[in-house]
């Protein structure tokens, strides 16, 4: 049953309640291997489902719109002491929505339209809003893309460089959502000193991973970091900007008024739940082991033939070119699917497939160490993988259940947050 209980939405409206508990369930059920997805725990659920929702408070702590603020001024600024403390930054703005605003607030605070804005190309792993021709950021800005060498999947720093000195970008990004290896902060900031450009530092996969010592921090590169708080950082589905103090009143101008209203005060509670959290010994020993888990995961699917973009990873996040498999991303992604395994087709460098049916599947590690699995459960797992791209090529659904029911066996041995069995 889902935990905590929510006897009053059984009573109340039982065909919502069961399809909570259906997706419960289902999360203990299989393995979570989306990149961007964890657990939280059940301190942060506490947190996102109370009565802080019913307030509106728009305006930052001590300069509202609103009266009956006494508490929530206190929240706010608990989480935002939270975050300045953990990751070592001058400000931090809790109030973004989710990361996609964050993003568009920095675009509002330093660049203005049809200036020139410098990111990874989405299909090389960038995020859509750094610039993509889809996003409102590629569309009221001019995109300026940087991409990854042919030859091992890695960012090219070089035409990083060359493109800058061009371009003369007024903001550039470091970060996406499929870059398996670290982020070069140190050398993306000489860049952008060189030309003039703000830096700002997208960690929103990474945090969790720089809270617990576990990837270098930008702190002391960028002029300005975006963070989604779930992920890696495993808080509820918020964002924050961090910025140095010469960038805090900028920023903060730019999520409220300029692109928001009230924040979510109850999401706001669970931001500052985990960044708690985050500050512990265990949350440390959490981040390493999901590194160490990636590294077990990529090298097993390496011995079974798996071709793996830059060869392996560094952090948390495997990308896999099905190419050598002769199936795409999207039929695999789906027959994992039915197989216990929960992934996400993606492009990969230099896709010859179209985005919406990709040769690329993105796996990730940080739900499964939630959870407890280690090293050792790794083989077992990369197993289960090649058995069901097999299976998928010969319409062998027979192999994918018999998956499913292993890997709920093995399951029922690690805890979820958020779950239990009926007793």
């Amino acid at each position: 049953m889902h935990v905590p209980p929510i006897p009053t939405l059984h009573a109340a409206d039982p065909e919502l309640a069961a399809l909570v508990e259906g997706e419960a369930q289902r999360q203990h059920d299989v393995l979570r291997m989306i990149a961007s997805e964890n657990y939280v725990s059940r301190t942060v659920l506490e947190a996102t489902g109370t009565v802080l929702t019913n307030k509106y408070s728009e305006g930052y702590p001590g300069k509202r719109y609103y009266e009956g603020q006494l508490f929530i001024d206190q929240i706010e600024q608990l989480a935002i002491d939270r975050a300045k403390a953990l990751f070592g930054v001058d400000h931090a703005n809790v109030q973004p929505y989710s990361g996609s605003p964050a993003n568009l607030a920095v675009y509002l605070a330093f660049a203005q339209p049809g200036d020139p804005v410098m990111g990874l190309s989405l299909p090389m792993g960038g995020h859509l809003t750094h610039g993509w021709g889809v996003s409102a950021t590629g569309a009221w800005f001019r995109p300026v893309r940087y991409e990854v060498r042919r030859e091992d999947g890695r960012i090219d720093l070089d035409q990083v460089r060359d493109l800058a000195r061009k371009e003369q970008p007024k903001i550039m990004i470091a970060g996406g959502t499929a870059i398996p290896r670290t982020i070069d902060f140190p050398a993306f900031a000489e860049i952008a000193r060189e030309v003039g450009a703000v830096l700002v530092a997208d960690i929103a996969h990474i945090a969790g991973l720089i809270a617990g010592g576990a990837h270098p921090s930008p702190v002391g590169y960028a002029d300005v970091i975006t963070t989604t708080t779930h992920k890696t950082l495993r808080g509820p589905r918020g964002a924050m900007i961090m910025t140095t103090a010469e960038h805090a009143k900028a920023v903060d101008k730019a999520v409220f008024p300029g692109l928001q209203g009230g924040p979510h005060n109850h999401t706001t509670a669970g931001i500052a739940v985990a960044l708690k959290e985050a500050s512990t010994p265990d949350f440390s020993r959490y981040a390493h082991q999901i590194v160490a888990n990636a590294k077990a995961l990529a090298a097993a699917l390496t011995e079974r033939g798996f071709d793996l973009v830059t060869g392996g990873t560094d952090n948390h996040l495997i990308l896999i070119d099905l190419t050598n498999k002769g199936i795409g991303g999207k039929p695999v992604a789906r027959a994992l699917d039915r197989a216990g395994i929960e992934t996400n087709y993606n492009t990969v460098p230099y896709d010859q497939r179209k985005p919406f049916d990709p040769s690329g599947l993105r796996i990730g590690t940080p739900a499964l160490t939630t959870r407890g699995l280690t090293e050792a459960q790794m083989p077992q797992i990369a197993a289960w993988m090649s058995d069901a791209v097999d299976a998928a090529t010969k319409d062998d659904e027979a192999t994918l259940n018999t998956i499913a029911g292993q890997v709920r066996e093995m399951l029922a041995a690690y805890p979820m947050p958020g779950w239990e069995p009926t007793r």
